[in-house]
């Protein structure tokens, strides 16, 4: 078997190596962790979002090789099963590679507070994985809570843009619910049943997660710019595009999936036989997650897409709050009355769970392994632990480690 590079060599991608050379391995095991980052965080400036002439790339040969086969002016050979227009998309990647800065991207980024997170990565939602070569590069991510814990207990709630007042009053009513639950809210910050949803979630002191199809340094749409603040105080912002991105309507379509993908269930409260939410709901039937619809009046135009969906059997229909968690929640933990408590309230933590809480600092931070020892129990059990108290609201990651979580 041949001796692979010193790293001091930059990967080669298969058209580079010389003959009889193995191919089909990614450069990861080789290249460093640092360069990962910085060749995704260039290629969410490069690639369009969810391209799977790129994913198939990076699955073949890994970022670091990708990139710096771009950056070199080279065109990186398009995969076996690519479909048509791959080789023109690839000259396009190496076109714009060339003027792309991933130094500046990443200080422009923490500039505005933002992080990139990388598959691999401790924050990284690996449910996301599921998309295959759909997944993102990379996220861009602003905020306050830890994406992957946030997501651990989620339902994404989406719908028409110019709802109604029905359709308002219920995506805030079922949002609220969801906090009171503990429930993350998943959605999309776009005006109508987005916002509404958003806003009931944070009325109930829930983390909320707002997936943006632009930059995080723009508040698309204007009107929501407070909105979006109040989400990154207490939730996570989330994009694919880096910073100075502007929206594009493919955009907002692609990172549909990301919505979907992110939680266990979607929720459409109201939308037109056209709207993007039906997207949403194909992305999240696709991947094998819960799809509920809201029924609305008959004569409204705005429900005709709910309505197609529960008539299809698509979706299960769904309302008020008790009807979504029966879908989304765990048997004999998450059905009970409303006004119980949250799902995992103080109440009803477990003892493992009770001596984790009671080991996290509630000033400074503290690692996995010191609030394990802590509470008497494994690495793996805390972590676990953790995770479900992170979720939950109680805890969450700092830079150099745990802490009890302060609601601003």
């Amino acid at each position: 078997m041949p001796c692979p590079e010193p790293p001091s060599q930059p990967p080669r991608i298969p058209d580079e190596r010389p003959a009889g050379a193995p191919t089909g391995h990614p450069p990861a095991a080789t290249a460093d962790t640092s360069d990962d980052a910085a060749a995704r965080a260039g290629l969410t400036a490069v690639a369009g979002p969810g391209d799977p002439a790129m994913g198939a790339l990076l699955d073949e040969h890994g970022a670091a090789a990708v990139w710096q086969t771009l950056r070199r002016g080279r065109t990186p050979p398009a995969p076996p099963d690519a479909r048509g227009g791959a080789a023109d998309r690839a000259a396009r990647w190496r076109q714009r590679a060339a003027g792309v800065d991933t130094d500046a991207l990443l200080a422009a980024a923490a500039e505005i507070g933002s992080r990139l997170v990388v598959p691999g990565d401790p924050g990284w939602p690996t449910q996301l994985d599921q998309l295959g070569r759909e997944r993102p590069y990379a996220l861009w991510v602003r905020g306050t809570r830890d994406l992957r814990h946030a997501c651990l207990r989620s339902v994404a709630v989406v719908g028409a843009r110019a709802a109604t007042a029905y359709g308002l009053h219920v995506a805030a009513d079922l949002a609220w619910g969801l906090g009171q639950r503990s429930w993350t809210v998943v959605s999309g910050g776009a005006y109508g049943i987005d916002a509404a949803a958003h806003r009931g979630g944070l009325a109930a002191a829930a983390p909320g997660v707002a997936v943006l199809a632009c930059g995080l340094d723009l508040s698309y749409p204007r009107g929501n710019e407070n909105l979006f603040a109040d989400i990154a105080a207490r939730g996570t912002l989330v994009s694919e595009h880096p910073p100075g991105a502007p929206p594009s309507r493919h955009g907002f379509l692609v990172r549909n999936r990301i919505i979907a993908a992110l939680t266990p269930g979607t929720v459409v409260v109201e939308a037109g036989a056209r709207s993007g939410a039906l997207n949403t709901a194909r992305h999240a039937h696709r991947l094998h997650r819960a799809v509920m619809g809201v029924p609305g009046p008959v004569t409204s135009a705005l429900s005709a897409g709910c309505h197609r969906l529960l008539r299809d059997g698509a979706a299960v229909c769904v309302t008020n709050t008790d009807d979504v968690v029966e879908q989304v929640g765990s048997i004999g933990t998450d059905l009970r009355e409303a006004g119980d408590g949250g799902a995992v309230g103080g109440g009803v933590l477990d003892d493992t769970a009770r001596r984790v809480l009671a080991a996290v600092p509630k000033r400074t931070c503290a690692g996995t392994a010191s609030i394990a020892e802590a509470a008497s129990t494994g690495i793996d059990t805390a972590l676990s632990s953790l995770g479900l108290l992170a979720a939950a609201g109680f805890v969450e990651r700092g830079a150099s480690g745990w802490r009890a979580y302060r609601d601003p």
